[in-house]
């Protein structure tokens, strides 16, 4: 689904969509949001956090993404306020997007105050 684009992001490609449920938050699919947060934030130390946020960049805007079961495979859900801020006019599209390291998304993540 992602791989090596840079030393800072992987690259994969989502289907963009909006929230069907007017949800406040980017999402993926939760099982697919914790094999990834395993695979690329987990440290190999012990019991891990596997719902911390995804740090993604879609278009110009990085975005702390969740995990929800409701989501399908392969697919990012956006609020309808981020698709009008991105210009995304005609979704559902299939979108190259960039995934932050593990270092990456934390400093995105404590530049943004976003606590984890």
């Amino acid at each position: 689904m992602f791989e090596r684009f840079s030393r800072g992001y992987y690259l994969g490609r989502l289907s963009i969509e909006p929230h069907p449920h007017d949800g406040s938050r980017p999402l993926i699919q939760r099982t697919t949001h914790e094999r990834l947060n395993e695979a690329l934030y987990a440290k190999g130390e012990g019991i891990e956090r596997t719902d911390l946020p995804l740090v993604m960049k879609v278009e110009t805007s990085h975005l702390a993404v969740g995990g929800d079961d409701g989501v399908p495979e392969d697919t990012l859900w956006l609020p309808e306020a981020v698709l009008a801020d991105l210009r995304i006019d005609t979704p559902p599209t299939l979108q190259e997007v960039l995934l932050a390291t593990a270092d990456r998304a934390a400093q995105l993540l404590r530049l943004s105050g976003t606590a984890v």
